[in-house]
Parts: structure tokens; sequence; C-alpha cells
């Protein structure tokens, strides 16, 4: 018994040992960040800022790889399935961590068994109607709905953030639109622009410039306080609804099994980027809320915004399958 107490032991010190060696060797290769989106988007665009930061800070070249499709669930596979050496991390968003889980019946990953690593962000969104739509408040706008009833519309990509905050939206104010799918946020502005299409939540980042040049109308924000450029956007919160949802956000996370070690210099290194000015001042253009912080506080952040996002998600009777 005494030797087999002790062959344990042994093995236990030299597995420690060789983690601790290779945290401290990490990273010895280039690192590849899953984007699980199309390039071009607010998060693309910030997953880029983070890894050209740590490529600086690690020595390594970070290549950050876009894997859309399936609902942010081809990419996560693909990391789910990385050898767990803190070369192949993603980039978190609610799309496979929240939503993902409720719109497939078979999904082919464990969300729950990613690492988190930190999170980086929250994206503050917008809610906007056409300026042909008489309304100049969500007071305002909810009146008119509810006059117009049946007759209005909202849009977005089928379980995405900007899709689901529209139907919770639509139905506790109780208005009776009718939701248009698109293909991304982009598409939809021509619709909301010509009147076409009456409503939309999306982030601040595609939206605040076709507001501050009058081409949409600010209703409210879904920020916890007013947004400095719009000054006079009140809060949902102010407009009477005060337990919506938050914002959307992402963050890194590793594949399942990743040493914590490693996960400890990478929270380390993405805390130092979105504590310096340089970020804060790049990733503030963006309109964005930075939130560093530890690996255990992003833990218990998802753990936290998991069950509201998935129950917006049965709400609004989004499937995929």
């Amino acid at each position: 018994m005494r030797r087999s107490v002790l062959t344990a032991i042994t093995v236990a010190a030299l597995g420690l040992a060789a983690a601790t060696a290779s945290a401290q060797s990490f990273p010895d290769k280039p690192i590849r960040i899953i984007v699980t989106v199309a390039p071009g988007g607010p998060m693309d665009t910030i997953a880029r800022v983070i890894g050209q930061q740590m490529q600086q800070r690690l020595g390594q070249p970070v290549i950050v790889e876009n894997r859309p499709g399936a609902g942010s669930t081809i990419g996560a596979k693909a990391v789910a399935d990385a050898a767990p050496d803190g070369t192949t991390l993603m980039w978190g968003t609610l799309s496979p961590i929240a939503i993902a889980p409720v719109l497939y019946k078979d999904l082919n990953y464990d969300p729950k068994a990613f690492v988190p690593i930190g999170l980086v962000a929250d994206f503050p969104f917008v809610v906007v109607t056409s300026p042909t739509v008489p309304a100049k408040t969500v007071a305002e706008f909810v009146a008119y709905a509810k006059a117009h009833r049946g007759t209005l519309n909202y849009g977005g990509s089928l379980g995405t953030p900007p899709q689901l905050m529209g139907a919770m939206f639509n139905k506790v104010a109780d208005l009776g639109m009718t939701y248009v799918p698109y293909k991304g946020g982009a598409p939809s502005i021509p619709d909301l622009i010509a009147g076409r299409l009456h409503l939309q939540f999306d982030a601040l980042t595609l939206l605040l410039p076709l507001i501050k040049q009058d081409k949409l109308r600010a209703l409210a924000v879904t920020a916890p306080a007013r947004w400095p450029d719009l000054p006079d956007v009140p809060t949902l919160r102010e407009s009477g609804f005060a337990d919506f949802p938050g914002n959307p956000w992402a963050g890194l996370m590793a594949p399942p099994g990743t040493p914590a070690a490693i996960v400890d210099k990478l929270n380390a290194t993405l805390n130092d980027i979105l504590k310096s000015p340089e970020a804060i001042a790049s990733l503030g253009k963006l309109n964005v809320l930075l939130r560093p912080g530890t690996k255990q506080e992003f833990g218990a952040f998802i753990a936290k915004e998991t069950p509201v996002w998935q129950q917006m998600v049965k709400a609004s009777g989004a499937t995929a399958d």
C-alpha cells in the first residue's frame, strides 16, 4: 500500500512539474484565435485588436481565424477538438455558449467544457427606428405600434442577439410586430432607413454612425448608463424596461482540459491589454465596455448570463433544426 501511495504521489508530482514547465515555456509556437462569425463585424474587429496586442506581449504570432457557420457551432467544434495547450483559443460569445445549445438539438460539443480565460467586453446595443416612424421615444413607439398592431416589424439574424432582443421587446411590450429575418446586421440597414423595417436592436458600433447622420433614430440604449456619444438618448431602464436583459459580450476561452497555469498566463496577458492606455483608446472608439477580470469572474459571469439568454431563445420560438 505504501508503495502504491508513493507511486501516486510521484506521478502527481511529475504531472505538476510538467504542467509548470509547459506554462513557463508557453507559448513556444503561434496562437490561433478562432472567431465563430464572419470577418468585418464588431466581434471580429475587436478580436483582431486583442490578437495584435497579445502578439506584442507573448512574442509569438497570434492569428485570428474566422470559422463562421451553423450558428457559430463550426468554430466552437474546432476549438473543442483542439489540443489543450493554449495555442488554439475561441473568441467566446453568446452564440456558441448560450444560444446554440437551445437552437440545435444535437450539438456536437459541450458548451460547459470550454475553459474561461477572461471576459473582454460588453457590446452595448441601441434600439433604433426608421425616421419615417413618428415616434421619438420608446413610449411613443409602443403607443404607435399598438395603434397599428400587426403592421410593424423588427429584424435580425435568426437566433442572434438582435433578433432575440427584438422578440423579447415585442413580447414584453405586447406590440404584435412581425419578425423579418436577415443574414446579418448590415443587410437590414437599407430597409431600416427606407422605413420598410420599423425597429431593430443592434450594436452601437454598427449603428452609431447612421444615428449621427440622422439616417436612423435612436430610442434607447441597453447600457447601464447613457452613452457619452448619445447623451440625449435614455437607457431602456429609464424608458420603463428595467428588467430587460443586458448586453451581448465576448471573451477568450480555451479547449477543455487546458492547464490552469497556461490559462492564468493568458488571463494576465489579457488583463494587461485591457488596462493599457493604447487598448482603452483604440477599443473605446468601437463603442464597447471593457471588462478586465479573473478567469473565475468570467466563469461566474457565464453561469449567470447563460440561463437568461437561453430563456430568451425559448421564448422567441427560434429553432435551427
